[in-house]
């Protein structure tokens, strides 16, 4: 009974509109938990603090030194990946070399990052929200962690060098290599035959954090598939988690370039990285799935941090019922969010249920005014767009683009039909610091293809908190003071503020 009482939290949790988990989901997740794919062994005494070494040939990046320990025990140096970051320097793309590391903790640790070369003349730990307190010392910063965290270091304010610390929680599934139904990578670098791993039915995948996969982890036309570990696909397969057409998967712990979800039903993705340098190189993709969970992710990336979309590359369908939550999202290029551009003209769909909620946003850059905004839905392809929640997150002062672009469009390059309306939008404590943000856009497209009913709680842009019932020139309409362009076809938009 604990156990059906936690999936049915879990159900209410993941879909805060009408939509909940049907019996049919329930009895399937049951039958996945209790299968021989789920099983743990018997449970074991935690360490506090777990490091990895670097599997021989993996490619290192010496730019910092890393230590860490628990607290007032001894210092263990961790190893720094190289990882590409975009770089778009007057409309070209130029790979700049990052460094990227990790551990496990539980409790508090204190870690030391060491600039090798060069004087630290400043440092800054991001997402800015989690206020972490600092000692520059020389050329190293010291600081503690008290809970997981995906952070990213900087000294000078150079952000295309800089450290990304992924700091998880210490694994509770321990792999039993007697289990028929795990398949185990361990420490090493691993050649993938054809480039493609193909996962099937009611398997674990359980990837050592000392090991480096060099091909795609693909789940296709399979039910019941667990990915685990702490280790990484290499960041030369484009698209290094692929989930299609499945059913039951969770994916949990690794660093990809990718992690695309199509066409598929009850996906939980947690605590993935994913770190993207190419052309098109979208973070997460979401394409005509439903009852899709995003938790506690890091994505940048060159391209869309994020996307849900309905029928796209072979997926057919509309999209429901997704959560994105606890996250960080950093937009090399695009969009940090993107609901809407493609679906299908012929059968339209419905894209609706769709929750982001407490994220941090360190990035947007895109020159191109089409591609702009951190929040962007832009329904095109018949699309209709409803039931959508934005709620508690913070925007740092990104480079350029749109703090927000909501848009019933043709966008001839990508669709072929505009979409047919954007509806029920509440963006709820939604916070802006920065002086980069341009003219944000809300526009319809005909009378039959409108916007509206958009709310707006308690935004604040630069600690001014906007709401129609502020102090203003009474021509001036609200829209106006956050900066937003309201255009035709557009109605119900109110701004209000609740504390």
């Amino acid at each position: 009974m604990i156990l059906i009482r936690s999936i049915l939290r879990f159900a209410n949790n993941l879909y805060p509109f009408s939509a909940r988990l049907s019996f049919s989901v329930l009895l399937s997740a049951l039958l996945f938990i209790s299968s021989p794919a789920f099983c743990f062994s018997e449970k074991q005494p935690q360490p506090k603090l777990k490091v990895y070494q670097a599997p021989q040939g993996a490619i290192l990046n010496n730019t910092f030194s890393v230590k860490v320990r628990s607290a007032g025990g001894e210092w263990q140096r961790i190893p720094t990946y190289l990882v590409k970051v975009d770089h778009v320097v007057d409309g070209m793309h130029r790979e700049e070399q990052a460094s990227m590391s990790n551990f496990d903790f539980a409790g508090e640790v204190e870690v030391a990052v060491t600039l090798a070369k060069g004087d630290a003349k400043a440092a800054r730990i991001r997402p800015l929200s989690y206020n972490m307190v600092q000692d520059l010392r020389g050329s190293t910063v010291f600081f503690k962690l008290v809970k997981p965290s995906n952070i990213s270091i900087e000294f000078n304010g150079d952000i295309f060098h800089n450290l990304h610390l992924f700091a998880n929680p210490i694994e509770s599934f321990v792999p039993d290599r007697k289990n028929k139904n795990l398949i185990y990578f361990g420490p090493g670098i691993h050649e993938i035959d054809g480039g493609k791993f193909k996962i099937p039915s009611n398997k674990t995948v359980y990837v050592h954090g000392e090991a480096v996969l060099k091909g795609q982890l693909l789940v296709e036309n399979a039910r019941n598939v667990r990915i685990l570990g702490r280790g990484m696909v290499d960041q030369a397969v484009k698209m290094g988690i692929k989930i299609a057409n499945s059913r039951n998967v969770f994916v949990s712990g690794l660093f990809s370039t990718q992690c695309l979800t199509g066409g598929s039903d009850s996906v939980t993705i947690r605590n993935v990285k994913t770190i993207s340098y190419f052309g098109w190189g979208d973070g997460m993709n979401i394409m005509a799935s439903n009852n899709v969970l995003i938790d506690s992710v890091f994505n940048r990336n060159s391209d869309d941090c994020s996307t849900v979309y309905g029928t796209r590359h072979g997926f057919k369908g509309g999209s429901r019922n997704i959560v994105f939550q606890n996250s960080v999202l950093w937009a090399d290029v695009a969009h940090p969010i993107l609901i809407g551009t493609h679906g299908s003209t012929p059968s339209p769909e419905i894209l609706e249920n769709i929750t982001y909620n407490n994220l941090d946003i360190l990035d947007h850059k895109e020159a191109q005014l089409d591609y702009q905004g951190c929040f962007a839905i832009n329904a095109g392809d018949s699309n209709l767009i409803r039931k959508v929640r934005f709620e508690n997150i913070r925007v740092e002062d990104f480079r350029q683009g749109q703090l927000l672009n909501l848009r019933v469009f043709y966008n001839k390059k990508y669709c072929t039909s505009p979409g047919r309306g954007i509806e029920n939008v509440l963006f709820k404590n939604i916070t802006y610091s920065g002086s980069n943000s341009v003219t944000s856009i809300i526009c319809g497209y005909d009378k039959d293809r409108t916007i509206r009913d958009i709310v707006f709680e308690n935004l604040t842009i630069n600690g001014l908190l906007i709401s129609d019932d502020m102090k203003k020139p009474a021509w001036y309409k609200t829209s106006d003071i956050a900066g937003f362009y309201v255009g035709d076809h557009v109605e119900g938009i109110t701004f209000i503020r609740t504390k």
